[in-house]
């Protein structure tokens, strides 16, 4: 087996299993990285409070750290919760001869307004830790505390960041989390470039304990596999941004994003594939499948929990056709990343109904539409004739700005149980008939054709 690459935290340990050392052995693991830890402090906390602090002495802290270093290679490592001024003291003593890469969190105040740092320990986070820094990770208040400035504006942020790369580290990067705006922007600068920007959609969520600890702990395990800082904050982004959409209520306060969320993605697939097989032999074999299919060919896409890409979505490598005699046949066999049209439209739905997990392309006739329409299932419409010039071609680019662009528009989107393409020059009209999971798609298509056949349908 080949080996694995040790990351180091040395940080406070939360009680509630949200923050600090806990979460970052969380996120270290589910990156592939083997995790070790430095204990700073104790604290007594849940979700919704801290109700303590307790730190072990300065000189225990350090011969944590050097036993660790003495016996194990250490490949890269973080620093969280430092909490006093000697601590930090003895830290930076024992870490000036490093030889592998370190993140610093400079954590000041816990998301419950705990300060997790003392007063007088500003100073020498500012003059001990920096310079040992090969990346800075402040967020906004953070920014704020070490430069002595308000930033507001995105040319403040680049001047902060100027400021504090006076003060020592390689680079910085000054996340934008406690900004208001649609996308979350964390700005990087490093002493000899521009600030480059790294985007992620935000995510509407209360579940947001320890995500500069996740963040920080998941850079760092990028770094320890070789990846370069860019690749490692774009990989430790995408990694919090999958954990946020996974967040579920641990107890009365905010919690924790879901550290597991690419675990339970990948242990999804192959029930994932398993429901796409038995879905295409209910239909293939269904009274009243054929009225329902457009003239050309249709697929079925049923996304994991969280999908957020093409692969996340199965489907048929060839889909459902209709033969000479007028039957439906399933062609191939189940596949992620099979159907780019079908799973396009599923994913930019998501973004707007998360509760979404499959659809399958329908046609759009009469006796189709008429049979929608008494279910009451109203069908939104895709505006084809406004569609960008980007939204084009056959990769799915028109159904992923169609879906988001009709579904974003309505006030209860969430009731909504079909999307239709109206078609044009070349192409056929087609409705994408919605539901949570295949049972639920497998009673509504049992309805759909029950009305078009006005008798109970087989499916």
């Amino acid at each position: 087996m080949d080996r694995i690459p040790c990351i180091l935290t040395i940080a406070g340990s939360d009680s509630g299993g949200g923050a600090g050392i806990q979460a970052d052995i969380k996120a270290i693991t589910m990156l592939g990285g083997y995790g070790a830890s430095v204990i700073t402090a104790l604290t007594a906390q849940n979700t919704a409070t801290v109700t303590g602090i307790h730190a072990p002495s300065a000189k225990f802290v350090a011969l944590q750290l050097k036993t660790v270093l003495d016996d194990i290679r250490v490949d890269a490592a973080k620093t969280g919760m430092l909490f006093s001024a000697p601590i930090i003291e003895a830290v930076a003593s024992v870490l000036e001869n490093k030889t592998f890469p370190l993140v610093v969190d400079p954590v000041c105040v816990a998301t419950s307004g705990t300060r997790l740092l003392q007063e007088d320990a500003v100073e020498a986070m500012r003059t001990r830790m920096f310079p040992l820094a090969d990346l800075l990770t402040p967020n906004l208040p953070e920014a704020e505390l070490f430069t002595g400035m308000k930033v507001e504006t995105r040319e403040d942020a680049f001047t902060a960041a100027r400021l504090l790369l006076k003060m020592g580290p390689k680079a910085v990067l000054i996340k934008g989390g406690h900004n208001d705006s649609p996308a979350v922007t964390d700005w990087f600068m490093d002493s000899g470039g521009e600030p480059i920007p790294f985007m992620q959609q935000r995510v509407d969520t209360i579940f947001t304990h320890g995500t500069g600890c996740t963040l920080s702990a998941a850079i760092a395990t990028g770094l320890g596999f070789g990846l370069d800082t860019g690749p490692a904050i774009l990989r430790a982004q995408e990694y919090l941004n999958l954990a946020l959409r996974a967040g579920f209520r641990l107890g009365e306060g905010g919690g924790p994003p879901n550290h597991l969320a690419p675990w339970i993605k990948e242990r999804a697939r192959a029930s994932v594939l398993a429901s796409v097989d038995d879905l295409g032999r209910r239909l293939s074999s269904a009274a009243g499948m054929r009225a329902m299919l457009p003239r050309g060919r249709a697929n079925v896409a049923v996304a994991v929990p969280f999908a957020d890409r093409l692969l996340d979505v199965a489907g048929f490598s060839g889909g459902f056709v209709t033969t000479a005699r007028d039957q439906v046949d399933v062609v191939g066999y189940p596949e992620f990343g099979s159907c780019p049209r079908t799973a396009s439209l599923l994913l930019s739905a998501r973004r707007v109904c998360p509760d979404m997990g499959c659809a399958m392309t329908l046609g759009a006739g009469d006796e189709l539409l008429r049979a929608l329409e008494e279910l009451g299932a109203e069908v939104a419409w895709m505006d084809r004739e406004n569609a960008p010039a980007y939204a084009s071609g056959d990769s799915g680019g028109f159904e992923e700005w169609g879906a988001f662009a009709v579904l974003s528009s309505l006030a209860d989107a969430g009731s909504v149980r079909a999307v239709g393409d109206p078609g044009g020059f070349g192409r056929e009209p087609v409705v994408y008939l919605l539901a949570g999971d295949v049972h639920e798609l497998l009673v509504e298509l049992r309805k759909v054709a029950s009305k078009m056949a006005k008798s109970p349908g087989v499916i």
